[in-house]
């Protein structure tokens, strides 16, 4: 499995955390965020994200800025992008299986490192349930 991760400065560390834990796991990053704590421009780096998730460069993506928001908002202007923004393993997990999420989006200013990595976690062991909630999904686009 191929993740694309990109992440503004207020993300940088949750994004090597989070890649190492990645790595144990084998898979394939292709990492598009800042790798210093200097102020940069989030949709610099969700544009990215969300193209190879757009596009199927990468299976999944996640992002990582402050709130959350900015990144979020920034992917899902791409058509076959799904962006979560999540601050508990819960909420991963609903987004998984009920909206198809494909990339995770995590407030970095609002959530501890042993969260998002509960939510990493969570979102790449939690299956889309399809169903019922594949017709809501594929109302999405517009």
């Amino acid at each position: 499995m191929k993740v694309a991760i990109g992440n503004d400065h207020a993300g940088t560390d949750y994004k090597f955390e989070i890649i190492k834990l990645l790595e144990e796991k084998g898979l394939e990053i292709i990492n598009h965020g800042t790798d210093a704590s200097d102020s940069v421009d989030y949709p610099d780096f969700a544009h990215k994200v969300a193209k190879d998730v757009n596009d199927n460069t990468a299976n999944i993506g996640i992002l990582i800025c402050g709130s959350g928001n900015g990144v979020s908002m920034t992917a899902n202007k791409y058509p076959n992008v799904r962006a979560a923004l999540c601050w508990t393993k819960e909420i991963v997990q609903l987004a998984k299986e009920h909206n198809d999420a494909n990339i995770l989006s995590i407030p970095a200013r609002y959530t501890s490192m042993q969260q998002a990595k509960q939510m990493v976690e969570t979102f790449l062991d939690t299956e889309f349930e399809g169903g019922r909630h594949l017709r809501r999904v594929d109302k999405i686009s517009c």
